[in-house]
C-alpha cells in the first residue's frame, strides 16, 4: 500500500484497484453542485487525441467523502492519464494528490491468464505528487519474468497472453535506429510460458557503437510482432525499479533495461 508526500492544499484522492481491474476513488469532498473526477489523457505524439473520462462524485459510506469507480471497460486508450477535480460542471480542473492506493490486487497479476485484449492500469503518483493512471492497451502481451546474464548472454523467462505460441515461434531484436537490422533467436516453450537466450556478442558487433535494441516474439511465423515487456503487477514505471548491470562484450557494455512503457530493451554503449 503506497502512500504520497506530505499535503499541500491540493484535494487528494484514495484509491483501491480489484483483481478485474476496476477501480475506486474515494476523495475527502462535502457534495455541492455535481462535482466529478476526470482523467484526462495525455498527448502523444503523431496518436490521435482522446476524450476526457468523467466520472460522477457521489456520496460514499457515513464519513462525508465522495467516491467515484471506474470500471474496467471500456477499456482505457494506452497512455497516461492525469486525474483532476471538477467542483461544479464548468469549474476549473484541480490536480488531484494521490492518498492511499491499495493496489494488492495487482501485485500477482502475472500469474493470471489474460485475454485479449491485455488492458491494464496502474494508479501512480507522478514525479511532482500528483495522482495519474498508466494504462496499457495491447492486443497481445508477453510479460517478462527473471532475466539472467551470465557468460555474455542475456537469459529471458516470459509468458504470453492474448495470443498463443505456435512452433514457428521466435523472439526477434530490433535495431531502433533501423528497423531493418533485426536478430531473431530460438524458443523454449511449455504452454504459453518461454524462454529464449540471446549471445549479447551478436548485438554488438565487430565495431561497437552506441545502439538500442527492442525486443519481440512473434508467436507464429506469420503474426505480428508482440513486444516482450513487465506491466502485470504494481509497478507504474519499472526504468528506474528494475536496473540490470552492464556486461563487457568486447569492446561494448551491454546493458537490458525497461523502457518509459515497461517494454523490454538493451542498450549498447561502445567502450572508449
Amino acid at each position: 500500500m503506497s502512500t504520497a508526500a506530505q499535503d499541500t492544499g491540493a484535494p487528494r484522492a484514495h484509491c483501491t484497484v480489484d483483481a478485474d481491474g476496476r477501480t475506486a476513488f474515494r476523495v475527502a469532498l462535502h457534495p455541492a453542485g455535481r462535482p466529478r473526477l476526470a482523467l484526462v489523457p495525455r498527448p502523444k505524439k503523431n496518436a490521435p487525441e482522446q476524450p476526457t473520462h468523467l466520472l460522477d462524485l457521489e456520496p460514499h459510506g457515513d464519513d462525508g467523502d465522495l467516491g467515484a469507480v471506474l470500471e474496467p471497460l471500456p477499456a482505457l486508450a494506452e497512455g497516461r492519464w492525469d486525474a483532476y477535480l471538477m467542483r461544479e460542471t464548468d469549474a476549473v480542473r484541480e490536480r488531484l494528490r494521490p492518498g492511499l492506493r491499495d493496489l494488492r490486487a495487482l501485485v500477482d497479476g502475472n500469474l493470471r491468464v489474460w485475454p485479449s485484449p491485455v488492458a491494464v492500469r496502474v494508479p501512480y503518483a507522478t514525479k511532482d505528487g500528483f495522482l495519474a493512471v498508466r494504462a496499457w492497451l495491447r492486443t497481445a502481451h508477453a510479460e517478462a519474468g527473471r532475466l539472467d546474464l551470465a557468460d555474455g548472454a542475456m537469459t529471458v523467462h516470459a509468458r504470453l497472453h492474448g495470443a498463443e505460441l505456435s512452433d514457428g515461434a521466435t523472439v526477434l531484436l530490433r535495431l531502433r535506429s533501423d528497423r531493418g537490422t533485426t536478430r531473431s533467436f530460438p524458443l523454449r516453450t511449455e504452454g504459453g510460458a518461454f524462454s529464449f537466450t540471446a549471445p549479447l556478442g551478436e548485438l554488438s558487433g565487430g565495431v561497437p557503437r552506441d545502439q538500442v535494441w527492442d525486443v519481440f516474439l512473434r508467436p507464429a511465423a506469420d503474426a505480428p510482432l508482440v513486444r516482450i515487456g513487465r506491466f502485470l503487477d504494481d509497478v507504474a514505471d519499472r526504468k528506474t525499479v528494475c536496473v540490470y548491470p552492464a556486461l563487457t562484450v568486447g569492446e561494448a557494455a551491454v546493458r537490458p533495461y525497461y523502457t518509459v512503457d515497461n517494454d523490454l530493451a538493451v542498450e549498447v554503449t561502445a567502450v572508449h
